[in-house]
């Protein structure tokens, strides 16, 4: 915490009045503030070696050899800026590990189980907000999906003002399509180094979607990201 801004924080208890010495998460521009200051700290690393989100930390290398040497670089910027990590938080040598709520592994990235679970065990909508609640958790992993805004395109009559929410069979079989397209394996491969990459776009009346490939070492296609 600035010196100058401790005076702002000032809390009252029984036993006095107290400030903060440091700053905590408690505060409204906690967040932002740490994130800025994470991003001044590695900025040297981020996009490299490091990525950061808040106090979310990924330290990665490309080859197992180089990871020890990764890891000593963020340990020692870590002490010159006096920054603690929790031991029972972190775990090192990992070939996969969550970030943002995905899975990264060497392969690319996959959305975590969970996720998909929780779709594939929701009941069927029975009124508008949990219509909504439906369509929030579709938008998280939307670039997993292909033709995300086609798929749900029916549900789009029921969102609108003053209609009465009737869930027919045609909105019952959108629901099932969507379930059963969740149980494929959802996975966006890793960009690489100087391969071109091949842009298809398609617009119809009432979508339009993009899907961003890049052809492997088996010159095989692989989805980098979708857009719908």
């Amino acid at each position: 915490m600035a010196l100058r801004d401790e005076e702002l924080t000032a809390f009252r208890t029984p036993k006095g009045i107290y400030y903060y010495k440091v700053m905590h998460f408690g505060l409204n521009n906690a967040g932002a503030t740490y994130q800025r200051a994470m991003q001044k700290i590695f900025d040297d690393m981020l996009r490299k070696n490091v990525e950061c989100y808040v106090d979310d930390l990924v330290v990665k290398s490309r080859k197992s050899k180089d990871h020890l040497q990764d890891l000593c670089r963020v340990f020692d910027r870590l002490r010159m800026y006096q920054l603690k990590m929790n031991p029972l938080k972190c775990a090192f040598g990992v070939t996969s590990g969550k970030f943002l709520g995905f899975i990264v592994r060497h392969r690319g990235i996959e959305v975590d189980l969970s996720k998909i679970v929780a779709i594939r065990d929701m009941p069927e909508p029975r009124n508008l907000q949990e219509l909504r609640s439906l369509q929030g958790r579709l938008a998280f992993i939307r670039r997993f999906v292909s033709i995300l805004a086609g798929r749900c395109q029916p549900f789009n009559r029921l969102m609108k003002k003053d209609v009465p929410f009737v869930w027919d069979e045609a909105y019952h079989n959108t629901f099932g399509s969507i379930k059963k397209y969740l149980a494929n394996s959802l996975i966006l491969g890793a960009l690489m180094a100087r391969k071109p990459l091949i842009l298809y776009i398609v617009a119809q009346e009432c979508s339009l979607r993009a899907l961003l490939a890049q052809e492997n070492e088996e010159n095989k296609e692989r989805a980098l990201y979708y857009l719908s």
